[in-house]
């Protein structure tokens, strides 16, 4: 274990979390908020700490799987620590466990919250808890290797490490400029949806923070009946179009920027996307129209709600709990189903789920022709062993956590749905479940240890799992 290399990281992590708190005191600047003084503070003790971890770079430079996967769970942890900080100390959120639970669910774009009146926040409040979506969106050491060349070629473990997906690949040789095209792709779809927001009448604050939620897929609304607020069909369209663009795998785009649309237009996994939206949005439409009078009106919900959920953004523009049963019961398949891979969004994701299914085909086929030799295939080409043994293996200990989660956070004595969709939304950061987690609701109403879980869930949700097992493996910590 090189751990002078994870020290360095998370010293860059401390840097770059220092440069993040300056916008929320710019904001406290302009609306003259004097709890702004609490991100000032933070950022300079985040600064401090990180200067004195990065000022001398380690002589060994290189690292492996082990301290990449390690590297990202301590950052996350450490980055989610100092961002609790401004909420605690204002007092605006007085219990340090709900400060954790509201930055954690930021960063790892859950959209899950602890408060009961959003609007009560400060204003650099509201703008951090949006910005951590951004920040935690594309992800912050994503971030920081689009302008660090922290480890030569090997620095392909971070990314792998916290980029959602089965699989993560390099756009281009170096993994510096793959950083790079990847974040370019983020602020131009993040600053044009601003832009046609502010069109639609949104104000500049409003439509920064929509947008940080949208972009990350994680939903903070900054009203207290989230989309709702904004009663225009244009604005809620907006909104539902940017969230299917940014559940789509971003290498999707890098085909069309580098003029190869043919190749990206035969996404398998794109298309499976779209098709499960489409079909989704079909069935739901169908079964609420009568209960909102107008078939567009229905579409246009079961549009905004089927992409919040799939994407697992979160946002609502009805109080889908109300809903007949077999709508909800999409809504919940969806939860798990999740967003494309390399994606900002969470869930099981699609190409594991298209993998998957491939696989229970090939074994019926081998069923009924048992000399035939098959080969699994995704975008045509084949998937490797490696691959699938991951998925199953990712599936496995997603299995265990999640029957887990569930029987734990059962001891709070709240009823069977309540339980298992409050742990199906922050395991697979997504924001509202159903019942007393519902997207009229929120989670204060769960103790401490539940509290606890659900954010162990959130983390290792969005950094698929492993990482975060990693740091409670013995064998991880050994010397050899």
């Amino acid at each position: 274990m090189n751990k002078k290399i994870i020290i360095y990281v998370l010293g860059w992590i401390l840097n770059m979390e220092a440069l993040f708190m300056l916008p929320p005191c710019v904001v406290a600047l302009i609306y003259s908020e004097a709890s702004g003084i609490w991100f000032l503070a933070v950022s300079l003790v985040c600064g401090g700490i990180g200067f004195l971890c990065t000022r001398k770079k380690p002589s060994n430079m290189v690292f492996f799987a082990k301290e990449g996967f390690v590297s990202v769970a301590l950052s996350w942890i450490v980055l989610s620590f100092f961002g609790a900080l401004p909420f605690y100390l204002s007092r605006e959120i007085p219990l340090f466990e709900d400060a954790m639970f509201e930055v954690i669910s930021g960063f790892t774009t859950t959209g899950a919250s602890i408060l009961p009146d959003v609007e009560v926040l400060s204003k650099c409040m509201l703008f951090w808890r949006s910005f951590t979506h951004w920040i935690g969106g594309m992800g912050v050491l994503v971030f920081i290797l689009s302008i660090l060349p922290l480890a030569g070629g090997y620095n392909m473990y971070i990314m792998k490490a916290e980029s959602p997906g089965p699989s993560v690949g390099k756009l281009v040789p170096r993994v510096r400029t793959t950083a790079k095209i990847l974040y370019g792709i983020y602020l131009f779809m993040t600053a044009l949806e601003v832009v046609l927001l502010m069109i639609g009448g949104m104000s500049l604050f409003d439509s920064l923070t929509i947008s940080f939620g949208t972009a990350g897929t994680g939903g903070f609304g900054i009203k207290n009946n989230s989309m709702a607020f904004y009663d225009s069909y244009y604005l809620q369209g907006i909104v539902t179009v940017f969230m299917i663009l940014f559940g789509v795998n971003f290498n999707v785009y890098y085909l069309f920027l580098t003029r190869h649309p043919k190749e990206a237009f035969y996404s398998e996994e794109a298309r499976a996307y779209l098709g499960i939206i489409g079909i989704s949005i079909l069935l739901i439409t169908v079964n609420i129209y009568r209960g909102f009078g107008s078939v567009f009106a229905a579409f246009h919900h079961a549009a905004f709600q089927v992409a919040s959920i799939i994407t697992t953004t979160g946002y609502s523009t009805v109080d889908f709990d109300l809903w007949p049963e077999f709508s909800k019961g999409i809504l919940v398949v969806l939860m798990f189903i999740g967003a494309c891979a390399g994606s900002t969004g969470g869930g099981i994701k699609v190409s594991r789920v298209v993998i998957l299914l491939k696989a229970v085909k090939k074994e019926l086929d081998s069923l009924i022709h048992p000399r035939s030799v098959k080969v699994l295939k995704l975008e045509g080409k084949p998937i490797e062993h490696q691959v699938m043994r991951s998925i199953n293996t990712f599936l496995g200990a997603y299995i265990v956590i999640f029957i887990c989660s569930v029987l734990i956070v059962s001891l709070d004595n709240f009823d069977f749905t309540t339980n298992f969709t409050a742990i199906a939304a922050t395991f697979n950061n997504i924001g509202p479940g159903l019942a007393g987690a519902g997207p009229a609701k929120n989670f204060s109403l769960f103790s401490p240890l539940s509290k606890y879980i659900m954010m162990f869930d959130m983390l290792a949700g969005r950094l698929e799992i492993f990482p975060m097992l990693l740091l409670f493996a013995p064998s991880t910590w050994k010397k050899s």
